[in-house]
């Protein structure tokens, strides 16, 4: 059944594709309300994707036919979905509220994570009425990113205690970080689930040295042994679980960071809209369901237009890291090039993603979106009202916004020179917030969770294990050792030629 309900998806994207999307409009009076979705605080407009009413019903369809409800019923129901590390995938209960019961391969978790939130708030207020006035959060990764997004998004404008990252081996991230820093008043907080993090580990020695002693470190890790054998007491520890992914954790003791620089309210909300989403996944009809519409437009475009680039634009300066977020959660977890029983998988999986903030991409890449020879479809991210910056100018944004969703729908096939001409009929989802909260983050990021997991499942892949990381890494310590004095190893004449001219 999955086979002949891929087929005729396919099919009805490629016919779909031969229709202009703004004649849709005019076949379809029902679009704008069937394809208009409130969910947890954000309305999401996919009318501009271009899809026919046959095509969102085969889409529609093809979700039922892959089990997308009985694969998220297995996610929340603590089930071992990350196959090949037999491992739960129980972000969800990070953000549940206080009483729920979810379990981990049948082993309950949810007291743990309330008991993990309270220490988590116990240290939140003391160090906030305490001396110190900056965090410096050391991570890579999901440890880093999810982080660094919730920062720029809510941070305030003037901060009573400010917050600095460091992620790069490069020491040029760290002394840029800590170049104006006082050691007395800074707190350092290691995050690494395994404690081994190259990266992270060569940053944490480097901020314990930077320190000169001080005891102002603590560490988030799922390795608690490791972290205390580094010299971390015991009870600035704050443990998370193997069921939660690195790409999944901000939700965790991963973002304790920022619930120290923003306030423990703050990142309660960001909890909440989090949660809120994931009552809707769990909850609204596929062909209402956020999620799993947000994933089938990528679908339509992907797999059945053959466009495997997407551009996201947030028309937020504050929203400006989401797209490198994303490129991280979705070309991590769908990257795979074997479905999760290891056999080949049957069509292309994740595309590319890229973006910056709007207006400023409107001034770099989106002349390729407008008039490249790849059609390019858009996540446009907008934020209706604002109190920040001088007035008039969030009304300039937004209709920068709405316009450039417009034009590349529209185009203007009417100009008399033909280097003025453009096509239009270029897809793109809308995505509004009615303002910037920590619940509306919340919201979105756990929007972009489900979306993600929702396309794996219908690919048939496992969206939670990252094995093709491990080579790279494997390697470096090896090479690590030869520019450090080691004897040379075996490697292709153009690595060694490397490494050799390196070491003069």
């Amino acid at each position: 059944m999955t086979i002949e309900a891929w087929d005729a998806f396919e099919a009805a994207a490629r016919k779909a594709g031969e229709q202009r999307i703004e004649d849709l409009f005019v076949a379809e009076p029902d679009r704008l309300e069937r394809l208009t979705v409130d969910a947890a605080g954000l309305t999401l407009d996919l009318s501009k994707q271009p899809w026919t009413a046959e095509a969102f019903e085969a889409a529609v369809e093809l979700a039922k036919a892959c089990d997308v409800e009985a694969a998220r019923a297995r996610l929340f129901g603590g089930e071992a979905v990350n196959v090949t590390e037999n491992r739960a995938v129980l972000h969800p209960a990070l953000r549940a509220p206080k009483g729920a019961d979810y379990a981990a391969k049948g082993e309950p978790v949810s007291r743990a994570v309330e008991a993990g939130r309270a220490k988590m708030r116990t240290f939140v207020e003391e160090v906030r009425g305490g001396p110190i006035r900056t965090i410096l959060h050391i991570g890579i990764g999901g440890s880093d990113l999810g982080p660094r997004l919730v920062w720029e998004a809510l941070k305030p404008l003037n901060p009573e205690i400010d917050l600095r990252f460091v992620a790069n081996v490069d020491g040029g991230e760290f002394a840029q970080a800590t170049a104006d820093l006082d050691p007395a008043t800074t707190l350092v907080i290691a995050v690494s689930k395994t404690f081994t993090t190259l990266e992270t580990m060569a940053n944490a020695r480097a901020a314990r040295e930077w320190l000169g002693g001080r005891g102002q470190f603590a560490a988030v890790s799922a390795n608690v042994a490791e972290a205390v054998k580094f010299g971390v007491p015991q009870e600035r520890v704050f443990a998370f679980w193997d069921w939660v992914g690195g790409r999944y954790s901000v939700w965790s003791a991963v973002g304790l960071s920022c619930a120290i620089a923003l306030g423990w309210e703050a990142f309660e909300g960001f909890l909440e809209g989090a949660a809120a989403m994931d009552d809707h996944f769990t909850s609204a009809p596929l062909e209402a369901n956020a999620p799993v519409l947000l994933a089938l437009a990528h679908m339509l475009n992907r797999n059945g237009l053959n466009r495997p680039i997407r551009a996201v634009v947030p028309y937020a300066q504050r929203l400006r890291l989401l797209p490198a977020f994303l490129q991280q959660l979705e070309m991590e977890s769908n990257g795979k090039q074997v479905d999760a029983a290891g056999a080949p998988v049957a069509r292309p999986t994740a595309g590319s993603v890229f973006g910056d903030a709007g207006t400023n991409g409107q001034h770099a890449f989106f002349q390729l979106l407008h008039q490249g020879t790849d059609i390019i479809p858009v996540d446009f991210i907008a934020v209706a009202r604002t109190d920040e910056g001088p007035t008039g100018m969030h009304e300039m944004l937004l209709a920068n916004c709405l316009a450039q969703a417009e034009a590349l729908m529209v185009g203007k096939r009417d100009a008399a020179e033909p280097w003025r001409r453009f096509e239009g009929n270029r897809p793109s989802s809308m995505i509004l917030l009615d303002r910037l909260t920590p619940q509306t983050l919340g919201a979105l990021i756990a929007l972009y969770e489900h979306k993600t997991f929702v396309e794996g499942v219908l690919w048939g892949i496992n969206s939670f294990d990252q094995w093709g990381v491990e080579l790279g890494k494997s390697l470096a310590s090896r090479i690590l050792g030869e520019l450090t004095g080691g004897d040379a190893l075996p490697h292709d004449p153009s690595t060694a030629a490397l490494i050799a001219r390196l070491k003069r």
